[in-house]
């Protein structure tokens, strides 16, 4: 603990990097609303194939409906996608289409991931 203290007083780091190796001051932030993946699978899904049915998104991600249920569902109130229920004569079905604000968050998200692997390459 001592050592720790006695590195911060002095300004020193214990970084396992050398001091020219600690990349930009701060990397992107990924939005961690996208970023689990079954949300991004659904909005990459969607800017590719807009409308999805829920049953189109949940064979493409393999996932279960509560799964798909919940995930879309924060996406929803996020403001990144929009769902529109409908009857196809006794039938429900659920659409789902990528709103523009969902279309932003995905393209920050992919700009944020290329920035973060140009970095990682540099250092390579």
């Amino acid at each position: 603990m001592a050592d720790r203290s006695r590195a911060a007083r002095s300004g020193q780091s214990k970084s396992p990097l050398p001091a020219g190796r600690r990349g930009p001051a701060k990397l992107p932030d990924l939005d961690r609303l996208i970023h689990e993946r079954i949300r991004l699978g659904i909005v990459s899904a969607l800017a590719a194939n807009e409308p999805l049915s829920f049953a189109d998104l949940k064979r493409l991600l393999e996932a279960t409906d509560g799964n798909l249920s919940v995930h879309a569902r924060k996406l929803e109130e996020a403001g990144y996608i929009a769902c529109v229920k409908r009857f196809e004569g006794r039938v429900p079905r659920t659409e789902f289409r990528l709103t523009r604000m969902g279309r932003d968050a995905l393209t920050r998200y992919l700009s944020h991931l290329d920035a973060l692997v140009r970095w990682a390459r540099k250092g390579s």
